[in-house]
Formats: C-alpha cells, sequence, structure tokens
C-alpha cells in the first residue's frame, strides 16, 4: 500500500466511532501520525464515561501505525486550543485538520426546542469554527515565520446542509453554515499555504441509522455502499500534498460515488435601471423562476 500521507500530523474530531474512527484509521494507514478526538458522547450529546478514542489508538497502534488520544470539546474554545496543542506538543506540528464531530437531535420545526437547535448548532458549527480558528493561528504563524504550511483542512457538511432535511431543521442549519464557512476559510486562508474543502457524507453511521434504517441496512454480501470506509479515500487524498491545487469545493461521497456539489449561484436576472414599484414584481419573479432549473428537493419532502 502507497503511504500518500506519511508523515503528516492529522488531527480528526469525533474520531472514536463511525466516519471519523474511519478516518483516523485511513490516515494511519496511510502513514500519518494522527490525533483521534473524541470527547465520548452519546448520540444525544450526554456524556457517556466511555474512552472511544484511547480504543482508536489503541488499534491504530496495534496496525503498527502512531496515534495520540485526545477528549477535549471542540466546540469550546479553549478545548480546540487544547487539540491543536495536542498535535504540536506531541508530533512538532499540524498539517490536515478534519472536521467530523456532530450529532443530532432531531425534531420537526414546530416542536424544536431551544436547547435542542443551541445545541447541534453549537457541536456541529461552532465545532467547525473553534479547531479550524487555533489551527488557522498556526499556520499564519508559520507562513510569516518562512515556513509556509502545505495544509490541509476537510470540514464535513452534509446533504442536509445542501438541500436541506425535513425534521431536521437545526441540523441542516449547522451544516448549511459549516458549507459557507468552508468558502469563505478557502478563501482567507490560501495565502498562508491552506487549502479548505468540505465533504457530504452518506454512510451508515449512529446518526443515520435509526433515520435511514432501511437505506443503510448492511447488504447480505458483496459491496457495502453505506460503509462509513468508503468516505475516507477521499478525505485522506483531500489531506495529502497531492490536493493542494483543490480548495474551496465541497464533495458529496457515497459508496464508491464523489460528486463535485454546485453552490448557490447568480442566477436569471432582471434590471429595470430603477427602483420597482412592487405591483410591477409579480410577472418579473414569475419569469425569473421560469428561466430557471428547478431546485433539488427537500430530503423528506412530500411529493407533489
Amino acid at each position: 500500500m502507497s503511504e500518500l500521507c506519511r508523515d503528516r500530523v492529522v488531527v480528526v474530531t469525533g474520531a472514536g466511532r463511525g466516519i471519523g474512527r474511519a478516518h483516523a484509521l485511513a490516515f494511519a494507514a496511510q502513514g500519518a501520525r494522527v490525533v483521534v478526538n473524541d470527547v465520548g458522547v452519546a448520540l444525544d450529546g450526554s456524556t457517556t464515561g466511555e474512552g472511544p478514542a484511547a480504543e482508536v489508538v489503541a488499534e491504530i497502534a496495534k496496525r503498527g501505525g502512531t496515534a495520540v488520544a485526545n477528549t477535549d470539546d471542540v466546540a469550546d474554545f479553549d478545548g480546540a486550543r487544547g487539540l491543536v496543542a495536542t498535535a504540536l506538543d506531541h508530533f512538532g506540528r499540524l498539517d490536515v485538520l478534519v472536521n467530523n464531530a456532530g450529532f443530532v437531535r432531531d425534531r420537526m420545526l414546530v416542536n424544536l426546542g431551544e436547547d435542542e437547535w443551541d445545541a447541534v448548532i453549537r457541536v456541529h458549527l461552532k465545532g467547525h469554527f473553534a479547531p479550524l480558528r487555533h489551527a488557522a493561528e498556526y499556520w499564519r504563524a508559520e507562513a510569516k515565520a518562512g515556513r509556509t504550511p502545505d495544509a490541509r483542512v476537510i470540514n464535513t457538511s452534509s446533504g442536509a446542509g445542501l438541500l436541506g432535511s425535513v425534521g431536521q431543521a437545526n441540523y441542516s442549519a449547522a451544516k448549511a453554515g459549516i458549507a459557507g464557512l468552508t468558502v469563505v476559510a478557502a478563501a482567507e486562508l490560501a495565502r498562508y499555504g491552506v487549502t479548505v474543502n468540505a465533504i457530504a457524507p452518506s454512510a451508515r453511521t449512529r446518526m443515520t441509522e435509526e433515520v435511514f434504517a432501511d437505506a443503510m441496512a448492511k447488504p447480505e454480501a458483496g459491496f457495502d455502499a453505506m460503509a462509513p470506509e468508503n468516505i475516507s479515500p477521499l478525505v485522506v487524498w483531500l489531506g495529502s500534498e497531492q490536493s493542494r491545487e483543490v480548495t474551496g469545493r465541497i464533495f458529496e461521497v457515497e459508496g464508491g460515488k464523489v460528486s463535485l456539489a454546485q453552490s448557490w449561484r447568480h442566477g436569471p436576472s432582471m434590471d429595470k435601471g430603477e427602483r420597482w414599484d412592487p405591483a410591477e414584481l409579480g410577472p418579473v419573479v414569475a419569469k425569473l423562476i421560469d428561466q430557471a432549473p428547478e431546485p433539488e428537493p427537500v430530503y423528506g419532502e412530500a411529493t407533489k
């Protein structure tokens, strides 16, 4: 096997289980030194007292790789600082940040509680911002010292963030925010030798196994299209030196399929050259909608 990320130092958040665990194992298999972050919580965000990060580190070591565990809360600003410090203290540098941690508290919008909104936005959106903020500070300092990094950030959005998902307003909003954060960070950090991309994965995890039980079922034989391990090859490549020309992109990944998501774009327009009267705008809007392609349906939306 090739070692695409030989000696690169990689932080993976939420790496104790599911997709994050698969990422950590895949990076280690490709020669990376990995910081396995997981605070150890249940699906709803409650503390479990389990130590999944240490278990993944042990598994990597058993396979001949190098890793260290970290249990900081990535949505806590000081905790995220500690996470970056773990990479620097143990391995002397940081090359790749994979933001993956998250959980769900699904509810229809009319029943969604403020605490359920706040918790999901905090873990997903702030949990991406805080590690990115501290990693970017380190990379900027390196660049200013004449040691321009060849660094990578891979964020985790979702089809729910790109298209919306019924019953997941909080999760969809957080994941849409991550998509926006990705393109802004890519533009701002390019000068420091940092690329920033995101994935929107579809795989069987604790967050998806109840929502999409039938689609997520394991096949009796053959290729398991919903295995979390299918997501990691693209993430590993995006974390490698080979991907330095790719930034500000969002990739959808499912099974053996990789696709490039199309972001919001300027569409049809009409310019009157002066202020519109509200009564004039009905036919204008109708014409613009007629000229534009139909939007993709929201996941779970009732068919017409």
